[in-house]
């Protein structure tokens, strides 16, 4: 509204003056005439904007002034105080390319090598079907978040207790969402440190090889090694300062993915490959199992749990608001996501079948392989 009123004020032309025919006096002097003369300008309306043009340079800069100020503080935004010191909020200066970064890097992972397995259970089309619409759930999901993040003007909603405290109210939507906070932070960090230990243990010895077979590190003692590089990374001030490794992440989710079903579709195909669901005794195991396929393809969506924290830390304005470069980013990641998740499952099960095998029985196998 203030940008077309803005406009009207720029537009409002000199207020002219009412013209009266002038006729000479008998003394040589000229006069005006009381009476109005037919080319003289006649306001059709007393609201008519072009009366305002004796105020319209005051209010003008009042508006620009006022703008500009909105344009600054971003919604009349009240900051909170923790949001200075906190790690996600500490830095403001976030973009659309770090954006993309952050929700390819946390969007793309090794649950993404078991899809040909739900294949396995659910067939082709059943398999097609439902990883499209769990992929399209999630970018509508995401939108939806984006959305919310400045639902309400003035206020930034950078977490999921502050977003659940808007919408259940204080008390209940701080009981309802730390408990699925806390114990789904607790499981991921668990799941990733199992298996960043496993593969750094898998690391080191196809490159050390037999030099260093002698007194080898122990599989706990990998996980500790994991878990102490993952604290000296959290010593990073701030979300923005880890963008370059969040781009490194990113990069080699799409390489491994795409390794693992280039090399699938280029080997040769098991003789007695079938792509019919696996055959199962009872019906009861076949329900169970289509949940289980369907639970394998749910958990290879992730990174919702990000979204509110990567979108708060870029700058907010009333004239360029974050959920636009957050949106931007956000269909890029997911572009690239989609190149890894359809082709591993679509290549992984074309290339073994049924016969795939997860990963679960052998925590070293970081690929789906055949069944022997």
């Amino acid at each position: 509204m203030e940008e077309r009123l803005e406009t009207e004020l720029i537009s409002i032309p000199p207020t002219p003056r009412l013209s009266t025919p002038e006729i000479q006096t008998p003394s040589g002097h000229m006069s005006k005439e009381g009476g109005k003369s037919s080319t003289a300008w006649t306001p059709t309306s007393f609201i008519s904007p072009r009366f305002l043009s004796p105020i319209g340079t005051p209010v003008k800069r009042v508006l620009v002034n006022m703008k500009g100020y909105l344009e600054e503080v971003g919604h009349l935004t009240k900051l909170n105080p923790q949001d200075a010191w906190l790690p996600i909020t500490e830095s403001r200066n976030g973009n659309a390319h770090y954006a993309a970064f952050h929700n390819l890097n946390a969007g793309v992972g090794f649950q993404a090598l078991v899809l040909p397995v739900a294949f396995s259970f659910l067939g082709w089309s059943w398999g097609i079907v439902s990883l499209t619409i769990a992929y399209f759930w999630q970018l509508y999901t995401l939108w939806i978040l984006v959305q919310l993040h400045e639902a309400v003007p003035g206020k930034r909603y950078n977490r999921y207790v502050e977003l659940a405290q808007a919408a259940f109210g204080e008390r209940a939507g701080l009981w309802l969402a730390l408990f699925p906070t806390v114990y789904l932070s607790a499981g991921t960090a668990t799941a990733l440190i199992l298996i960043g230990g496993e593969t750094m243990k898998l690391f080191f010895e196809i490159v050390c090889g037999p030099l260093c077979t002698s007194n080898p590190l122990t599989t706990v003692e990998w996980y500790l090694v994991f878990t102490t590089l993952c604290i000296v990374l959290s010593q990073l001030p701030n979300l923005n300062s880890i963008a370059g490794l969040s781009l490194v992440g990113a990069i080699t989710a799409i390489f491994y993915s795409t390794m693992a079903w280039v090399l699938s579709v280029s080997q040769q195909r098991p003789p007695n490959i079938s792509y019919e669901p696996i055959p199962l005794p009872s019906f009861s195991a076949s329900i169970f199992s289509f949940l289980n396929a369907l639970g394998i393809i749910a958990f290879a969506f992730r990174g919702h749990n990000l979204v509110l924290e990567i979108q708060s830390t870029m700058p907010s304005t009333f004239k360029h608001p974050a959920h636009v470069p957050m949106w931007k980013g956000a269909k890029v990641a997911y572009f690239f996501i989609a190149m890894c998740l359809f082709p591993v499952a679509i290549g992984g099960f074309w290339s073994y079948g049924n016969l795939v095998n997860a990963i679960g029985r052998d925590s070293k196998r970081v690929i789906c392989f055949p069944q022997s």
